[in-house]
């Protein structure tokens, strides 16, 4: 009888206070792993947060105070669409004598890209070594969007210890079953796909592809797996801290390397850096490994990505 009363009495318990009852059951369950002090400070929250009625107006009066953040937001937004919709407008139609399509910079390029850089794929050759300021600032935009996103989903490095256990056992919602189809086919073609990227990366200079696109591969490879196989098996090879070491790597690498080609260059001084034999895997100097920091600037972010936008936790 008595665990009847105990059972009704929670049961009117959430019915008056929601979520806030079973939060408070649940911070109690993990009390026992905190010391006796912050078991105290734990009770007075929860006692404080019973205490503030439901129609608290402070909220909204954050919300009514804020309004013109928003309008701003929507002010700015709509003004880039228009100067993007407005230069669109005034492009040169396609085809017609004063686009860059007929201008002598493509016969510059056609003619030169090989001698000047060894890259036998023009497309790569242009990329990293005419335009390779562009696509240094390409390759660090992918990472601030990254820690930017990271910022503002993630709940990582929160101090209280109940919300880490909550967050561990909100986790298990994003672990897949054990889909015999899934994991199969994913045995097979996530190895597959991880060689391809890589093909696509280290013969960039040779033929299409390089960094960004080898990079994509390599990213759906890895979220092909974690599908397949879950989050606890994917951090055995591949976890925030890997793609923190491999992405600040890879920027820094590719930051030392052109600034001493773009530094030299100004200068008007031999680099040292032989683009050796047109047509070989190790030829067109740099090129080879800035295509390697690219596409590994590219996976990570993918994949990084795709996991907070996901859970929320990298």
């Amino acid at each position: 009888m008595k665990k009847k009363n105990d059972a009704f009495s929670r049961l009117l318990d959430w019915l008056e206070n929601g979520d806030q009852a079973l939060d408070t059951e649940m911070e109690e369950s993990l009390s026992d792993a905190f010391p006796a002090e912050q078991k105290s400070k734990r009770k007075k929250k929860a006692e404080k947060r019973k205490t503030v009625p439901k129609n608290a107006s402070a909220p909204r009066r954050a919300y009514a105070d804020t309004w013109w953040y928003r309008a701003c937001a929507v002010l700015i937004c709509l003004s880039l669409i228009g100067l993007l919709l407005f230069t669109a407008l005034r492009l040169p139609e396609f085809g017609t004598a004063d686009t860059l399509i007929d201008s002598e910079l493509t016969e510059f390029y056609v003619k030169n890209t090989l001698e000047e850089t060894g890259a036998v794929n023009i497309v790569t050759g242009i990329i990293l070594d005419y335009r390779g300021f562009d696509t240094l600032g390409e390759s660090h935009v992918l990472f601030i969007a990254v820690c930017t996103v990271l910022l503002m989903l993630s709940v990582r490095g929160e101090k209280n210890e109940a919300l880490r256990l909550k967050a561990s056992e909100y986790e298990r919602h994003f672990e897949p079953g054990d889909d015999l189809i899934l994991r199969s086919a994913a045995r097979i073609l996530t190895p597959l796909t991880l060689v391809f990227g890589l093909y696509i990366i280290f013969n960039g200079h040779l033929s299409p592809g390089g960094g960004f696109s080898g990079g994509a591969i390599l990213g759906a490879g890895l979220i092909l797996y974690q599908n397949a196989f879950g989050y606890e098996k994917t951090e055995r090879f591949f976890t925030y801290k890997t793609f923190r070491w491999v992405s600040v790597c890879a920027l820094l690498f590719y930051s030392a390397a052109k600034g001493y080609h773009f530094f030299t260059g100004a200068n008007h001084m031999e680099n040292g850096i032989s683009a050796g034999a047109a047509g070989n895997i190790l030829s067109a100097g740099l090129l080879l490994p800035l295509n390697f920091a690219v596409g590994c600037v590219v996976a990570c972010t993918m994949y990084a990505l795709y996991t907070m936008f996901r859970k929320g936790e990298f």
